[in-house]
């Protein structure tokens, strides 16, 4: 059984959304299920902060010893900052996605976070 907080929203691509302590700004990365089911994660390509995303899009990849996974946005908005520390320590995505393995923060856009689940709704998609 996955490891899925009650206090985050998560998409159908196993994306989760996460409230900073700064107005309109979420940190967004992946679920713990999406990390237990690519396995060891050994790379992450992540966009640069200041490009601007539309809900869905492709913001980049994740690069696992069994596969290579595209990462979508769950919200639109701008990116506000990358995780730096993904770069020589990917596998926080693997030990601790929901705290140090956070991937970027997005400026949300007014209404761009429609069609985000709750927890319940996502632990009902994953038939747990």
């Amino acid at each position: 059984m996955s490891n899925i907080p009650a206090d985050l929203q998560y998409t159908k691509d196993h994306e989760y959304v996460r409230p900073t302590t700064e107005a309109g700004v979420v940190a967004i990365g992946i679920t713990d299920y999406a990390q237990g089911e690519l396995g060891d994660i050994v790379y992450v390509e992540l966009p640069k902060p200041g490009t601007a995303y539309s809900s869905h899009d492709v913001f980049g990849t994740v690069e696992a010893v069994k596969a290579v996974s595209e990462l979508f946005m769950p919200v639109a908005g701008e990116i506000v900052e990358i995780n730096g520390r993904l770069d020589g320590e990917p596998a926080l995505i693997n030990t601790d996605p929901y705290g140090d393995g956070w991937m970027i923060k997005v400026r949300v856009a007014p209404g761009g976070d429609a069609g985000l689940m709750s927890a319940d709704e996502y632990k009902t998609q994953l038939g747990e």
